[in-house]
């Protein structure tokens, strides 16, 4: 069942009589409780897909349900609702992820007193997330007092806190160093096995991918590649990592081929298809390649005239 399903979304910004087309008809199907981490350079747009799966916006065109919940109709009350129960949030900025002035207990349990339910379940379930983000030792810390990677595991905890169908991480380690943003990603990952919650990491951080099954990688406004990693054993009983690679392909047949085969094939301007029994070949078009078609299509003409060159 997929848990985020975006068909054909689009976004638009208007500044100055000037508009900028952030998502350009953007297809992403997510199923629950799966992990999957968007990535994309600046501009591509996935931090304006992530705006509009939050709640936060709203997209210009095209269709996006998560959990059920239909965004592009939700009313101001039913938005609420949906931010505080459906989905859960980590920002970049660990400073905007939890109030300084509470300790990290207190941060986790705040949710749980908003959110209502009986009082010695809200003191379980801190003292559970705690442990399950191995941050139990910080419980009574304020957030200067903790490490950035702590905070971020404590953000975890209260973005999870109310039990939401959806966790959202909008570039989780952007203010972390390597070995802390590691992790930081084990910390989603764990939070997804434990809980089942279905999770999406963005980011501009290629190594975050190295820690979830699924990549979907954004440009242009459009989902373009995918990269789908699973665990497989060869004839010896060895097993490995495997790795493949995906071009999407949206409802009307448009695909965007990876930049780096682009680059190693010099691509440019158009490309020559030619359909085989069980795949497309894709060549280069290039003066020298229409030179021989030509001189072949010569051949062939005096072959069927009967002349000799």
């Amino acid at each position: 069942m997929s848990e985020i399903l975006c068909r054909g979304l689009v976004r638009i910004f208007a500044t100055d009589g000037v508009e900028v087309q952030a998502l350009q008809g953007l297809d992403l199907e997510v199923e629950a409780g799966d992990l999957v981490a968007v990535v994309g350079a600046s501009g591509s747009g996935k931090s304006t897909l992530l705006g509009i799966l939050s709640g936060l916006d709203t997209p210009t065109g095209g269709s996006a349900v998560v959990a059920g919940t239909d965004l592009l109709t939700m009313g101001r009350r039913d938005r609420v609702v949906y931010q505080r129960r459906t989905v859960g949030f980590v920002w970049q900025q660990t400073s905007r992820n939890l109030l300084p002035y509470l300790t990290a207990a207190e941060n986790v349990r705040l949710v749980l007193d908003l959110g209502g339910g009986p009082r010695a379940d809200r003191a379980a379930r801190t003292d559970e997330l705690l442990d399950l983000l191995q941050v139990a030792d910080v419980a009574d810390r304020y957030p200067a007092e903790m490490s950035g990677g702590q905070q971020q595991r404590v953000a975890i905890a209260v973005a999870v806190a109310n039990r939401p169908r959806v966790l959202l991480a909008d570039e989780p380690t952007g203010e972390l160093d390597e070995a802390t943003s590691a992790d930081v990603l084990e910390a989603l990952r764990a939070v997804n096995a434990a809980t089942g919650t279905t999770t999406l990491i963005v980011t501009h951080d290629p190594t975050v991918s190295e820690h979830v099954a699924r990549t979907v990688q954004i440009r242009d406004g459009r989902t373009s590649t995918e990269v789908l990693r699973r665990t497989a054993t060869d004839a010896d009983g060895v097993r490995r990592d495997v790795a493949e690679e995906f071009a999407v392909l949206d409802r009307v047949g448009r695909l965007q081929l990876p930049h780096d085969v682009v680059e190693a094939l010099d691509l440019r301007d158009r490309v020559r298809l030619r359909l085989q029994d069980d795949h497309v070949q894709v060549r280069r078009d290039r003066d020298d390649t229409r030179d021989e078609t030509r001189g072949d299509a010569r051949e062939d003409a005096r072959g069927s005239t009967g002349e000799e060159s």
